[in-house]
């Protein structure tokens, strides 16, 4: 059975304090190998000792409910033209809006992004809820660098046909992130969205409003482990290098999907190279 450490103290606190459900967390905990009994008092005790009973009263099944799914942006069809290639659409999702792509960027386009970022990598950050800050933490462990948003030709290019298959705004993306996990590498469940009321979300919401969707590009094949998890819609995506995924979870009412709750499984065998593009509801400056 899995010990309760400090990593997993650390990722207790920082999803309470985000309002992910009691479900979900028992669940990412019980698939990481602890006993269900085990799990639900842990996740009870956590949300006890934050005062933080209140955000983690409500069942998936509830907050599903009250999110309403209006259009997806994403083109319709088998095949999106995304400004200078042809997409292929894998699967497609309703409730979350999730839809799974090949094809996105082409080897040789992965082989090079990789290449630019291998030396300039630094220990991955998340978002201190309480300051905004961007923290170190044992429950994301990858290395990552950021590209500017089309800081050059090559960079331009994928940010625009990125823009375009997700079909948002060029200018309401964050630059393209370059991530790196080496085997064991993993990032606990989690949300992408800011979460509302908290104090450390307002310091990235000021520069350009919350995040509406995620596209996630593989650049390398994963030998084992590694997928993008989505544990309240029973979701698992692998890895397939230049394929993608991409997740939307801020509506027209600018209402927030519980179900995009989601991670990075972990890598069992070889290493894990991915891009990642956050989208923003107005231009990102």
């Amino acid at each position: 059975m899995r010990e309760m450490d400090a990593a997993w103290q650390e990722w207790l606190a920082t999803n309470v304090s985000r309002g992910c459900t009691p479900e979900s967390m028992v669940e990412a905990m019980v698939q990481a190998g602890f006993e269900m009994v085990a799990a639900q008092e842990l996740v009870r005790r956590a949300a006890s000792e934050t005062g933080a009973v209140a955000a983690v009263v409500a069942s998936p099944e509830d907050e599903t409910r009250a999110y309403h799914y209006d259009a997806c942006p994403v083109a319709d069809g088998n095949i999106v033209r995304a400004h200078d290639r042809d997409v292929k659409v894998r699967v497609r999702f309703d409730r979350p809006q999730v839809i799974a792509f090949d094809d996105v960027l082409s080897g040789e386009e992965c082989g090079e992004l990789i290449e630019r970022a291998r030396h300039r990598l630094k220990r991955s950050t998340t978002v201190n809820p309480d300051n905004g800050r961007e923290d170190v933490i044992q429950l994301r462990t990858s290395e990552g660098f950021w590209f500017q948003r089309c800081e050059d030709a090559f960079i331009e290019r994928l940010d625009r046909r990125i823009s375009a298959l997700m079909n948002w705004p060029l200018e309401h993306g964050e630059g393209l992130q370059i991530l790196h996990y080496t085997q064991g590498g993993e990032y606990r469940p989690h949300f992408d969205y800011f979460p509302p009321g908290q104090n450390g979300s307002v310091l990235h919401t000021a520069r350009g409003g919350q995040r509406v969707a995620t596209l996630i590009v593989y650049l390398s094949d994963v030998d084992s482990g590694g997928e993008t998890v989505f544990p309240d819609a029973g979701l698992a995506v692998m890895a397939s290098q230049g394929g993608a995924i991409y997740f939307r979870y801020m509506n027209g009412r600018r209402q927030l999907d519980p179900l995009t709750l989601h991670g990075g499984a972990p890598v069992t065998g070889g290493e894990k190279w991915i891009m990642t593009k956050w989208m923003r509801e107005r231009p990102y400056v």
